[in-house]
């Protein structure tokens, strides 16, 4: 008995030491954060952060990893998500944190990859996304008004946000707790514009009230509310937008924080493609930290794709490119990428002196901006150019200096510039997505054993209901699908006063959108749509009535839920009428609105589970149905070879949805098209930029290409099935892998030395000049051949460089002995190394390369 409790005590005392032992560990991991006027505050350091938006359910899992590391590599310290509350609880009490849902494993992958995370839990978010992030059963709450003093409002907001911050709290992520976790967000972007205003007197005490609940949580981390100018004292207010180096901090308590910085924009359907110039985003970055800022957020670094019906807006897009500097399947985004991570390593080169101090800011003439922070032992300095078209020569303590237009150049010693933002040393890369034929070849990506199903016209389900009068989609459908049936029955006598001249009688149908396709007597007759701009539109169509019953079938659809304003969640759907037959020889009209309509909500694939692949409806024909609207369609293929990112080409598609294997690639649309007009074959960087400044892809397709996610596919028996609203071909659809086909590079003389070499002596960096680097994108290629190289005055961009009338006559076969069967190769940028072309003028290098 003795030697057994000599035992017990013995294992006791172990078991008591491995868990003091876990709260020492976990008590020695626990960090700080607090802030003052000047940065946040972490383990008592204040501290220069860069950080990027990745949106979790945006990507999947076997992507993170990936994206968090390329992150991490382009200099980010921290990554910034949104917490999507429709996406968790769909069905209120009913909650969903699997696979793309699962918040806790993308924060615990962030943490193993030492960074740090901002959780902004909203939980309103906009972000395009359906209904803002609200669940639509919200909007069904008894007594309910969205975001302002409301109680049922104010009672569910802080449960979801109470059951996000335990969730973190359970798995020890705040950093408070030793996680990653350094900031949380309540609310966003409620002062914006005229928001607040619109909500009234009762919009003040809702921003007090929800910052008063969010920090009562007890997070041990700040809390920041963005765009919102009278945020109380207990938390941040931050700014969002293209530009925030003019932004004030609403008290000189807090620092000045930058939440959204936009590196491009969204893409909507019937719109072109928008883009930003890398160096307007590095010029604006650049005056943010000049002008006091320390903390800021690239939104997006990687924007994903909208799976499903995520998409907000209406009339977003399935891709959420948002040109960042990794795209939408994960891949680096040459120049943008590096030439950003290389302004992140200046930035960090001056965050000592910067974070020690405030800026000290001088004019140097009309357009010339100085700002130098300096201490006994540090000093570094920003010397900014605004104007948009002259280049400026600017003494600055007692040197001379270039500084092109629109540009801020980064001087971490007050003396050596180490980065130009409008001066790229990063590589820049051309690639494009390569189409694979849908017959079966090499790669293995055939699409074959179609099959289809006819989905009905009008009313086929026992869950149909009848109504006097119109009904307003959104609060009919709660948004289980995107389609409402609206059915109607008229009947015509033989002695109808209808004209008889050969003239059409004309139906009129008025509605808030946003998409509408009209039936008469099971056939077709016509349709319309809205657009990002507006929604609502009114159709004419004319149609054939017969003598006796006919059957008038209107089919709503609707492309996302508004996302974004002041009582967006009251922005109406579907048909609210008139609906009108026109016609009669004595010119009357027949109202159809206050008649007894029948409804279905959603379709009959859609009630029968055809997007999973299954039931015994699915039809093989001898010649499959094609070009005709409400089709499902099934077809099987292998996984296409390799391991790069996948997507499917729809060209031949209308309009609907498509699913691999059960899970949805999102809406497609192809046949929605940008105008004409508004694109420029290059964009000037220099000036401030908006939304529709850039843009690309003008007269073609807002969006062909769809992600298929390589993790949702098997290496065989794969099962594609589309939903063919209006109109297609599906035997036209093919797989499509992207391919890079060039690698470029131009460096002038006069561009400042790789910023890797800062770490050099100064007489090493004053014998050394620039530099051009070529690299291979992937770790198993070798540059292959140089498809251009001139040392000289060469013109154009990546893909189009021509000589100019200075060229050294050697330059081609320098680059090809310095380049050819390396994975990466670099030259200096000199008479040195190309002789002399042409005296007494500013030369560049230009070389294009192809890797294999």
């Amino acid at each position: 008995m003795e030697r057994r409790s000599g035992y017990c005590l013995s294992v006791i005392m172990l078991v008591f030491g491995v868990v003091f032992l876990h709260c020492l560990v976990m008590t020695s991991f626990a960090a700080s954060v607090t802030y003052d006027h000047r940065a946040l505050i972490i383990d008592g350091k204040r501290r220069v952060l860069i950080s990027g938006s990745i949106h979790y359910p945006r990507s999947t899992p076997d992507m993170w990893p990936d994206l968090i590391q390329k992150s991490k590599d382009g200099g980010l310290d921290v990554i910034e998500t949104y917490v999507f509350w429709n996406l968790h609880e769909p069905v209120r009490n009913q909650y969903d944190f699997e696979g793309r849902k699962d918040l806790i494993n993308f924060v615990k992958l962030v943490e193993k990859a030492g960074l740090f995370v901002h959780v902004r839990i909203g939980p309103y978010v906009c972000a395009e996304w359906n209904y803002g992030g609200f669940p639509l059963w919200l909007h069904f709450i008894p007594g309910i008004e969205f975001r302002t003093d409301n109680e049922p409002f104010k009672a569910e907001m802080k449960r979801f946000t109470t059951k996000i911050v335990d969730m973190i709290k359970q798995e020890n992520l705040f950093a408070s707790q030793g996680g990653p976790v350094i900031l949380s967000q309540i609310e966003n972007e409620y002062g914006n514009g005229d928001i607040e205003s619109r909500y009234g007197p009762r919009a003040k005490p809702y921003v007090n009230w929800a910052a008063s609940m969010a920090t009562a949580l007890d997070t041990g981390v700040p809390w920041v509310m963005c765009q919102q100018p009278d945020a109380p004292p207990s938390v941040i207010n931050t700014c969002n937008g293209f530009y925030c180096d003019q932004f004030k901090q609403n008290s000189d308590k807090t620092p000045k924080m930058w939440t959204e910085n936009w590196t491009g924009w969204f893409l909507s359907f019937g719109g072109p493609v928008p883009y930003r110039p890398v160096e307007d985003i590095a010029f604006a970055v650049a005056r943010f930290f000049q002008r006091g800022g320390t903390f800021q957020n690239y939104y997006m670094y990687h924007g994903g794709t909208n799976f499903g019906r995520t998409s907000g807006g209406p009339f977003i897009a399935t891709s959420y490119d948002y040109d960042a500097p990794l795209d939408e399947y994960g891949l680096i985004r040459q120049p943008k990428w590096g030439h950003l991570k290389d302004l992140h390593k200046a930035i960090k080169l001056c965050e000592a002196a910067m974070v020690a101090t405030e800026p000290n800011i001088t004019s140097l003439g009309s357009t010339i901006e100085a700002s130098i922070y300096k201490t006994d032992s540090q000093c570094s300095a920003f010397l900014a150019n605004t104007a948009t078209q002259s280049d400026a020569a600017v003494s600055f303590n007692g040197n001379s200096y270039h500084l092109p237009p629109w540009s801020v150049s980064i001087l971490p010693d007050c003396k050596n510039v180490a980065f130009n933002t409008a001066k790229i040393n990063s590589v820049s890369t051309i690639s494009t997505f390569v189409t694979q034929s849908s017959e079966a070849d090499a790669s293995g990506a055939s699409l074959s054993g179609w099959t289809s199903v006819n989905e009905p016209v009008g009313i086929s389900s026992e869950n149909a209901f009848t109504r006097m009068g119109l009904v307003e989609q959104i609060n009919t459908t709660a948004d289980k699908s995107d389609y409402l049936w609206y059915s109607l029955s008229v009947n015509i006598k033989n002695d109808e006063p209808f004209l008889q001249d050969g003239s059409a009688t004309v139906l009129h149908v008025k509605t808030l959108g946003h998409v509408l396709h009209a039936f008469i007597n099971g056939k077709l007759s016509g349709s319309g749509k809205g657009n990002s701009g507006h929604s609502n539109f009114t159709i004419e169509v004319p149609v054939t009535l017969v003598p006796g019953v006919n059957k008038i079938d209107l089919l709503s659809a609707t492309v996302g839920l508004q996302n974004y304003g002041a009582f967006f969640d009251l922005k109406g759907a579907g048909i609210t009428g008139p609906v009108q037959l026109k016609g009669f020889k004595n010119g009357s009209t027949t109202d159809l609105s206050s008649k007894q309509w029948t409804y279905q909500v959603g379709l009959k694939g859609e009630e029968m589970g055809l997007s999973s692949g299954g039931s015994t409806l699915w039809k093989s024909q001898t010649e499959l149905p094609t070009n005709q609207p409400l089709i499902w369609y099934k077809a099987s293929f292998d996984a296409p070879a390799g391991d790069t990112p996948l997507s499917m080409d729809f060209t031949g598609m209308g309009k609907g949805e498509a699913w691999v294997n059960g899970q949805s690639i999102g809406r497609f649309w192809p046949t929605y098209t940008a105008p004409n007009n508004g694109c420029t074959d290059t964009c000037n960087y220099r000036g401030g930029y908006n939304a529709n400044k850039c843009l690309k892809n003008c007269g073609k397709p807002s969006q062909l290409l769809y992600h298929v996610p390589r993790s949702w596919l098997k290496s065989s028996g794969n099962v594609l099935v589309l939903f063919e609203e209006m109109g297609g071909d599906p035997t036209k659809l093919s797989f499509a892998t992207r391919e890079i086909q060039s690698v470029c590079s131009r460096i002038s003389e006069a561009h400042p030395l790789p910023i890797d070499m800062w770490a050099s002596e100064d007489d090493a960096r004053n014998k050394s000049g620039p530099i051009l680097s070529l690299e291979c994108p992937h770790p198993n290629q070798v540059i292959s051949s140089i498809k251009f190289a001139s040392f000289g005055t060469p013109q154009g961009t990546c893909g189009s460089f021509i000589h100019g009338r200075c060229s050294s006559s050697n330059a081609l076969s320098i680059v090809k002995k310095a380049c050819i069967g390396s994975k990466s190769c670099s030259l200096g940028v000199s008479i040195n190394v190309f002789g002399e072309p042409c005296k007494g003028v500013a030369k560049s290098l230009a070389v294009e390369a192809s890797c294999t």
